[in-house]
């Protein structure tokens, strides 16, 4: 009877303890050395979570211009997290077929040095109530802001057309290259003829190769985690209108990790440096 005790016992292990209490394992050794500046941390950490809720560790430091470890130590001892909410990308059949692309890859070996060198293109979609809601972006890839975006109901090429015209509209500008995959809302006829009439140089990536146009990737990636559930909204006016709440908020406000601060900002500095190199 008292062996059967003991491996019950030996059974609570603080992993268990852990998942029983909803907390990490990490916190159950945890002893701050400075409680006090630890929970003044944790409160400003807390206070960044609640304004940008999918912040990780990284831009948390960003935000709160500190180093990026105690940041991390922190959150793990006070089981801090972000929140995260990824969705599975649809994969067509067609697109396991590696197939040659109609126009090639022009961007491949560019390194943008200013704005409206090279925009890129794609679309994604947002599953609401029974149907789907797609989302065309374009994204200067200088600052990494997104220019111009529509959204519709159906995938075609009056989608496409409508993110690239709003950024032709928003920017008064138009870039040099303009990158997509090549989907047939990209082969388009109508949207190829846009394009070249405009003077703009087509670029797409072959096919089966996402990472060919990895920054739109990303950002549809992060993007869904901060615009949440859109069950959440119990009309497509709302879902539209958080939509644009989200691009605005990447924009203008979520710390990009490669700029170290968001594409606006990034933007604002690079035109002040370009004055004052120029005067």
């Amino acid at each position: 009877m008292g062996r059967i005790l003991q491996k019950q016992v030996k059974k609570a292990t603080k992993k268990g303890l852990a998942i029983e209490l909803g907390v990490s394992r990490s916190s159950l050794y945890y002893h701050p050395k400075r409680p006090g500046k630890d929970a003044i941390l944790k409160e400003q950490i807390q206070t960044v979570l609640s304004l940008n809720p999918a912040y990780g560790h990284k831009r948390i430091a960003l935000a709160l211009e500190r180093n990026k470890k105690p940041i991390l130590r922190v959150m793990k001892a006070f089981n801090l997290k972000p929140y995260k909410r990824r969705i599975k990308r649809l994969v067509k059949k067609d697109d396991l077929r590696r197939l040659p692309s109609v126009f090639k890859n022009e961007i491949k070996n560019i390194c943008p040095l200013s704005k409206n060198i090279v925009w890129v293109s794609d679309f994604t979609y947002i599953k609401f109530r029974g149907q789907f809601i797609y989302l065309s972006t374009v994204m200067d890839l200088y600052t990494r802001e997104v220019v111009g975006w529509a959204v519709s109901t159906n995938h075609d090429q009056s989608l496409v057309i409508a993110a690239l015209k709003d950024g032709l509209r928003r920017t008064g500008a138009k870039p040099l290259y303009l990158h997509s995959d090549q989907g047939s809302e990209y082969n388009g006829l109508e949207y190829v003829n846009l394009c070249q009439s405009l003077g703009i140089r087509v670029s797409m990536s072959a096919k089966s190769s996402p990472w060919e146009n990895a920054y739109q990737e990303s950002f549809y990636s992060q993007f869904k985690v901060d615009l949440g559930d859109p069950h959440q909204f119990e009309y497509l006016e709302e879902l539209v209108e958080a939509i644009h709440l989200t691009i605005n908020y990447y924009n203008r406000e979520r710390i990009h990790t490669s700029l170290k601060m968001s594409p606006e900002e990034f933007a604002l500095k690079s035109r002040r440096k370009f004055e004052e190199i120029v005067s």
